[in-house]
């Protein structure tokens, strides 16, 4: 039975990352994908995640769920944070082991890699040192998310679970709220609002200074995909997906400005925490199996804000 014919469960689908694969399922011809949304099941509900599995026994796992969210959100919620990450990686995997899935996808975080570390970051500078405080409790939830895929291949002498690490991913289901978003996500409706509302100036926080690379969804989908189906016994996961890229917070606030249209001034609040002061991934080991990314950024944000518009009420304003 090829993918195209298999049973795919995926989990999260109306986030960023699950609808993306969404999109992608469906542009394969793949029929049977199943989606549940947290009303019809609990996931941090061992009880019911265990009888979903039993009776359903996908072959095929895309694990996008979870508790995700920016600076603020981290600080705010970090009990939220850990636990609902935890529970929902814990039970998932589990059941998917007892029921013989044959690949299940988990998504780590760039957060994960220390805080002080060598540009860029090999998969083997995990564990090397302390994450950003700000984001420590996310950062810990996905790192045993990450060694629970491992510590089960390793068991079971298997390679059916498939831990990743994509760096900054964005695009449509994106969360545009700015007081729980992404950095990406955020600049696009603080600046889209500002234009709207005939703004003179936007004040973000921290310096500027901060690099990050980023990543669009469609292309962390296509590289998923890509080592669902190789063969990649002679590759030791946990595999980051970057494109090689990093910006600064400034550059980057800079060209969402001009793609939005925002002609005003950008001020920087630096009693504001930067965070991490650069996160860019070494990607050789995927990059080795033949996979690359395909949107460049300046592509992939028009395509988002596009998405973003298109969600509005007529008018321009808020969602």
């Amino acid at each position: 039975m090829n993918m195209t014919e298999s049973r795919w469960f995926v989990a999260g689908h109306n986030g960023m990352i699950g609808s993306a694969f969404m999109r992608r399922l469906k542009h394969m011809g793949v029929m049977d994908v199943l989606v549940r949304n947290r009303a019809e099941i609990d996931l941090s509900d061992s009880g019911a995640v265990a009888q979903f599995f039993d009776e359903t026994r996908p072959d095929y796992v895309v694990l996008a769920a979870g508790r995700v969210g920016g600076i603020d959100e981290n600080q705010t919620h970090p009990a939220d944070f850990i636990h609902d990450n935890l529970a929902i990686q814990l039970n998932v995997l589990h059941a998917a082991h007892n029921v013989g899935v044959k690949k299940l996808v988990l998504f780590g975080s760039s957060c994960m890699y220390p805080r002080e570390c060598s540009q860029p970051m090999p998969e083997e500078f995990l564990l090397s040192g302390k994450p950003e405080p700000t984001s420590l409790p996310y950062a810990i939830s996905k790192l045993a998310g990450v060694y629970m895929c491992l510590a089960y291949n390793k068991q079971y002498g298997e390679k059916r679970f498939i831990p990743v690490i994509p760096n900054s991913t964005y695009g449509p289901n994106d969360n545009f709220n700015p007081e729980t978003g992404h950095v990406l996500s955020s600049l696009i409706r603080r600046f889209h609002e500002a234009k709207i509302n005939n703004a003179h100036e936007v004040t973000l926080w921290g310096s500027g200074n901060p690099r990050r690379e980023f990543i669009h969804a469609d292309d962390v989908v296509d590289a998923c995909l890509h080592l669902m189906q190789a063969d990649i016994d002679g590759v030791e996961p946990p595999l980051n997906i970057g494109v090689g890229v990093d910006y600064s917070i400034l550059e980057l606030a800079e060209i969402i400005a001009e793609i939005t249209g925002f002609r005003g001034d950008i001020l920087w609040d630096s009693s504001k925490p930067d965070g991490t002061p650069r996160k860019l991934l070494d990607s050789n080991r995927l990059l080795d199996t033949g996979w690359h990314a395909s949107i460049n950024l300046i592509d992939g944000i028009r395509e988002t804000y596009e998405w973003y518009l298109q969600q509005l009420p007529k008018g321009g304003g808020d969602a």
